[in-house]
């Protein structure tokens, strides 16, 4: 009787490692959730006559890295 019982609190000790084990991989797969709102840069008003394309930081960024 003695082996059942230690055959059953192997099991479970390695039942509960493997659970942790996936729980932990799930943990840091999910995105992070911040706490704190970051605060976005004030929107321009849109262009009554069109035009809305502007030069900014990401598109000089993007010809960069598309020269050939």
């Amino acid at each position: 009787m003695d082996q059942a019982r230690s055959k059953l609190s192997r099991r479970q000790v390695f039942a509960g490692a493997g659970t942790a084990g996936a729980l932990a991989a799930a943990a840091a797969v999910l995105p992070r959730v911040d706490q704190e709102p970051q605060a976005q840069a004030p929107q321009q008003p849109a262009p009554e006559r069109g035009g809305g394309y502007q030069v900014t930081q990401r598109v000089l960024q993007y010809y960069q890295t598309a020269r050939l």
